[in-house]
C-alpha cells in the first residue's frame, strides 16, 4: 500500500498526540471527509487504532507487498 498526500499529513499528525477527526482536519486543513478516508484507509491496513473517537498511531509506514485491494471482499 502506498501513502498519498493526505495520508502522510494524517500519519505526521498523529505521531505529535492522539487526535479526534475534527482536530485531525484542523490541523492538516484537510476537508473532514478526505481525513476520514485517509483514517479508513490507515485503519484497515492497520497502521492506526482509535479509542473513544480519537485516532492512535500504530506505526509509520505501511505493509510493504501488499495491494489495497487484497483485503477487499470479493462482489457477487
Amino acid at each position: 500500500m502506498k501513502l498519498n498526500k493526505n495520508d502522510e499529513q494524517v500519519v505526521a499528525a498523529l505521531k505529535e498526540k492522539d487526535m479526534s477527526l475534527a482536530e485531525l482536519a484542523e490541523k492538516t486543513a484537510i476537508p473532514s471527509k478526505k481525513v476520514f478516508k485517509s483514517l479508513k484507509k490507515l485503519f484497515e491496513h492497520e497502521m492506526i487504532d482509535s479509542n473513544a473517537r480519537k485516532y492512535r498511531l500504530l506505526k509509520e509506514k505501511p505493509p510493504a507487498g501488499k495491494s489495497s485491494r487484497e483485503d477487499e471482499p470479493e462482489e457477487e
